[in-house]
């Protein structure tokens, strides 16, 4: 049969020998498109009596859960002290690893966080897109806790839970030799997405931990909405403010009851803006992900798929805009799923890596002018804040360097690239 996959897996569910070829079933059920092998989840092999944390493997119990309606949040961000000395102060390094995002600190257990070390995380969150943590060892039920500061909790409809009950908002992220990914079946580009976009109101600053790791190989990549943004021209930019997608859950609810797996909330297709406001910070993010976004409303679909080909080669192609992660056992990653997608890479098989996610719910996706009506502010392009912060947003908008003064009429010259 055909790979099946989780949101951040792609395994092999079935019986095909490693490099033989499909066979004609196999050929016609991917014709028909009853395998996805993006969107269906997991198998739940029971081979597993001497693995240390076996109770945290996928499970797929057969509940049934009323749909989601309105979620209560209050944005903790929007409470935290901008310079987050209470949280900087405790750490022994802090350390930015590419320009557009990421960071990663050391010297803090996050066991110990106080609520306002929560706040000031979730706002370095929301600023620096994804933060990394090491050597941590927090424990599934303190995550979720520390997850809920920021928000309740989303329970997924139809990826995995781990064995061991009372954890179904937990998300199983599982791999192990018994499933080689297929990369027939499935293009990189297509893997990179923003979790359950499709949801009335996505998640917000999510957690992932991975308890079991390769040696090498397993790594996740991120990629910052802000900078795609700041990337295009102020035209574009003001086209893709007024534009709004559907992102949407049936290819996942449908790899879901194709590997005989229940679909415990019926699928949904959400409209939200291509652009949308971050409520602490203010910076503008494009909001689409290959994973989850279908179609952009009202544009003749030739220009739809246009746009958002033109979205989705960025996010997956562009590494001025991207963080890459190794893991280790008892890394964490912190990452603002309103304004980053992400995407895993499957080179490490026959390995495990075995990783278990918290997933707080965030606000309705705001629109700039939504944003700039409700709260009388101005959005912000977050590289402009950037270089005004630096004292250089003159040079670049005027030409006029506070160096050495003006360049050659009043222009800034643009220099070639050398590597």
């Amino acid at each position: 049969m055909a790979p099946v996959a989780t949101s951040d897996s792609i395994q092999t569910n079935g019986t095909t020998n490693i490099g033989s070829h499909p066979t004609i079933q196999e050929l016609k059920e991917r014709a028909a498109g009853i395998f996805n092998p993006f969107y269906s989840p997991a198998a739940n092999d029971e081979n597993d009596p001497d693995y240390k944390y076996a109770k945290y493997k996928p499970s797929f119990p057969d509940l049934k859960w009323e749909p989601l309606g309105p979620q209560e949040v209050t944005d903790r961000a929007t409470f935290a002290d901008p310079e987050k000395k209470a949280l900087l102060s405790a750490a022994t390094k802090v350390q930015n690893l590419t320009p557009a995002l990421g960071s990663e600190i050391s010297g803090i257990d996050l066991r110990q966080l106080s609520d306002k070390q929560k706040d000031e995380l979730a706002l370095l969150v929301a600023e620096r897109g994804v933060v990394f943590f090491r050597d941590q060892e927090i424990s599934i039920r303190e995550q979720l806790e520390l997850a809920r500061h920021w928000g309740p909790l989303h329970k997924h409809a139809t990826t995995p839970v781990p064995r061991e009950p009372g954890l179904e908002e937990v998300h199983v992220v599982y791999n192990d030799s018994s499933r080689r990914p297929d990369p027939s079946a499935f293009s990189k580009l297509e893997l990179w997405h923003s979790d359950v976009s499709y949801e009335l109101q996505p998640p917000s600053t999510t957690s992932l931990k991975v308890i079991t790791g390769p040696p090498y190989g397993g790594d996740t990549l991120w990629s910052s909405g802000y900078a795609l943004y700041s990337s295009f021209s102020p035209g574009f930019q003001k086209y893709l403010e007024g534009l709004y997608a559907v992102h949407s859950a049936v290819a996942q609810a449908d790899g879901t009851r194709a590997a005989g797996h229940p679909v415990r909330r019926e699928p949904v297709e959400s409209i939200h803006p291509v652009v949308r406001v971050h409520p602490a910070t203010g910076w503008k993010s494009v909001y689409v992900n290959p994973g989850f976004t279908r179609r952009i409303l009202g544009l003749p679909k030739a220009e739809s798929d246009a746009v958002l080909q033109l979205l989705f080669r960025q996010i997956a192609e562009n590494v001025d805009f991207q963080v890459r992660f190794h893991w280790e056992p008892n890394s964490i990653a912190f990452w603002d799923n309103r304004v980053v997608t992400h995407s895993a890479t499957f080179d490490f098989w026959p390995h495990t890596r075995h990783a278990l996610r918290a997933t707080p719910h965030g606000e309705k996706p705001t629109s700039v002018e939504e944003y700039e009506k409700s709260t009388g502010k101005s959005a912000k392009d977050r590289q402009l804040v950037i270089w005004e912060q630096e004292g250089v947003l003159d040079f670049v908008l005027k030409g006029t360097n506070p160096a050495n003064g003006a360049g050659a009429n009043g222009q800034a010259k643009p220099r070639g690239y050398n590597d």
